[in-house]
C-alpha cells in the first residue's frame, strides 16, 4: 500500500513538473518571460551539458557551446513549440541534438561524408590551458561516474535515445517495453545525472 502511495505521489509530482515546464515554455513564447526562461535554463542547461559529455568526456568547451546555443534556440524558437506534439524535454533535446550536429559540421576541418555523430568521440580540445584540462578531466569523471551509477535499465534507455539518436517509440519497440516506461526511465536517469553534476 505504501509503495502504491509513493508511486502515485512521484507520478503526480512528475506530472506537475511537466505542466510547469510547458507553462514556462509557453510564457517564453508568448511574452518573452525571463523568469520562466530562467527556470527552463536552470532545469535544462545541466542536462544538455551532461547529454553532450556522456560517452564523449573531455570536450567541455564543445559541451558548453552546444548548451548555450541550445538555450538560445529555446528562447528564439519557443513560439514553434506545440505541446500536443511533444513534451518540452523532447523538444529541447531535439534542439540540443541538432545543435551538436551543427557544431560538428561547422567546426569540421575537412569536408567528408562521415556522419558527425561518428566523429564526436574523436573531437579533441586543443587548448593548452592546464586549469581547463584539469576541469575537463574532473567533469568527465563525474559524468562517467553518474552514468555508471544509474541502474542498467536507465543506462540502456539513455544510451539508445541520446547516443544512438533513437526516438522513444523506437526504443520501446526495440526493448519490448511500454513507451511510458521508456519515458519514465529516461526522465529518472536525467534527473539523477543533473543532481550528480550539480554537486559541488
Amino acid at each position: 500500500m505504501r509503495m502504491e502511495v509513493a508511486a502515485e505521489r512521484a507520478a503526480s509530482a512528475e506530472s506537475a513538473e511537466r505542466r510547469q515546464q510547458c507553462a514556462d515554455l509557453l510564457a517564453v513564447a508568448r511574452h518573452q518571460d525571463r523568469a520562466a526562461f530562467a527556470r527552463l535554463f536552470d532545469r535544462y542547461a545541466p542536462l544538455i551539458k551532461c547529454f553532450s559529455l556522456a560517452g564523449y568526456p573531455g570536450a567541455l568547451l564543445m559541451a558548453e557551446e552546444v548548451t548555450q546555443e541550445t538555450m538560445l534556440k529555446v528562447w528564439r524558437k519557443a513560439h514553434t513549440y506545440k505541446p500536443e506534439t511533444a513534451a518540452v524535454s523532447t523538444w529541447v533535446f531535439t534542439l540540443a541534438r541538432n545543435c551538436r550536429i551543427d557544431y560538428l559540421r561547422k567546426n569540421s576541418r575537412h569536408q567528408s561524408d562521415i556522419d558527425p555523430d561518428s566523429v564526436w568521440s574523436e573531437l579533441v580540445d586543443e587548448s593548452a590551458d592546464p586549469f581547463l584540462h584539469a576541469q575537463q578531466k574532473r567533469l568527465a569523471r563525474e559524468v562517467r561516474a553518474g552514468v555508471g551509477a544509474l541502474p542498467a535499465h536507465q543506462q540502456q534507455v539513455l544510451g539508445k535515445v541520446y547516443m544512438e539518436g533513437k526516438s522513444h517509440s523506437e526504443v520501446a519497440a526495440e526493448l519490448g517495453i511500454p513507451l511510458g516506461t521508456v519515458k519514465s526511465r529516461l526522465s529518472l536517469a536525467l534527473k539523477k545525472l543533473a543532481v550528480t553534476l550539480e554537486r559541488p
